[in-house]
């Protein structure tokens, strides 16, 4: 005598009957309207950030050419100052050599 497994059996048709129920659900008129909507939200979502990373950019872009203004500034004065340096040396080294040669007579 073969004893039927019926707790398998009743699992295995709850399923069918389960799956069944869920295709027809998931593909009636209400289901397609709430996935319709769910696309239009994520397509909203998706511009919304394209545009906070369009801003994003620019503004990198106005960071970026400011710094890059700062940096010449910055090594044209650096520049002044070697040059300022130099003729300073100069007219040190000019002044040093004046007073051991003594003063001219004119």
């Amino acid at each position: 005598m073969s004893r039927l497994p019926w707790g398998k059996l009743g699992l295995f048709a709850g399923g069918v009957l389960f799956g069944t129920a869920g295709i027809r659900i998931l593909s009636s008129q209400d289901a397609k309207k709430c996935y319709t909507n769910a696309t239009a939200a994520v397509l909203r979502a998706k511009d919304s950030v394209m545009e906070t990373v369009t801003t994003v950019r620019e503004n990198c872009d106005d960071i970026l050419c400011d710094a890059k203004e700062i940096n010449a500034a910055r090594v044209a004065s650096d520049a002044e100052a070697v040059i300022d340096d130099a003729a300073e040396a100069v007219i040190e080294d000019a002044a040093e050599a004046a007073d051991k040669t003594g003063p001219t007579e004119e």
